[in-house]
């Protein structure tokens, strides 16, 4: 593991790949965006520190999250599978640091390295597996048990149980209208399982919360663990 990088796909890699990367330090400011629906990809984003929301944004406006990106992830891969034009909006929602690579250079280095190749691919599938989750989610539990889900999500990818979120921004990410979410989030106040105020959210029984939750947070978190443990193809004795 490279010890350099926060970043658990940077930790990664090889020095050879990195010196041929050469990831250069960036500032993510809060809503900045890093991919803009139909627009161009030019970069890959490494995030260190902070919180990117992957969103699906809809002719009326509204937008609802597919996806988050933390310190485990990156931003831009989907330009590696053939994307000419971005399908999502990409924005941080919790402002921080981390590393950019033009996307030449990542295309370059994930056709030159099969170790590269794998961990892309690898990442790739995690954010398949949370947007497939996140869908069946969003069909089929309370918006409580979503709202559990989302915070939890949100403590591990910003390794943090207090963070600033607002109630219109929550409603947004879970496709819902904000009365919804400002009566879960009282329960769960209520219940002394977070506090909330003037935007911060903070966490006080990670437990509990869990309980709260629908299974979909151990399904996505458990893969989200393990997902560089890719199976190399040999057969085992």
């Amino acid at each position: 593991m490279n010890t350099r990088f926060e970043n658990r796909l940077l930790q990664a890699l090889d020095e050879d790949s990195l010196q041929r990367l050469d990831p250069q330090p960036v500032s993510f400011e809060l809503m900045r965006d890093l991919e803009v629906m139909g627009g161009p990809i030019r970069y890959v984003y490494f995030i260190e520190e902070g919180l990117a929301s992957i969103t699906t944004t809809f002719d009326n406006g509204s937008q609802v999250e597919v996806g988050m990106v933390g310190y485990e992830g990156a931003v831009g891969f989907s330009a590696m599978m053939g994307t000419k034009q971005s399908l999502n909006r990409v924005y941080t929602q919790i402002p921080g640091r981390g590393y950019r690579v033009p996307l030449r250079t990542a295309k370059e280095e994930f056709n030159r390295s099969p170790h590269f190749k794998t961990v892309v691919l690898c990442y790739v599938q995690t954010q398949l597996i949370y947007a497939m989750q996140t869908a069946g989610c969003n069909a089929k539990h309370s918006i409580q048990e979503r709202l559990a889900r989302w915070l939890l999500a949100c403590k591990d990818c910003v390794k943090s149980t207090r963070f600033c979120i607002t109630q219109s921004f929550l409603a947004d990410m879970l496709g819902t209208g904000r009365p919804a979410i400002t009566h879960a989030a009282d329960r769960l106040k209520q219940d002394n399982l977070i506090t909330y105020r003037r935007g911060m959210v903070e966490i006080l029984d990670i437990a509990g919360l869990e309980a709260r939750s629908c299974e979909c947070y151990a399904i996505v978190q458990n893969h989200l663990n393990n997902f560089l443990e890719y199976d190399s193809g040999q057969a085992h004795a």
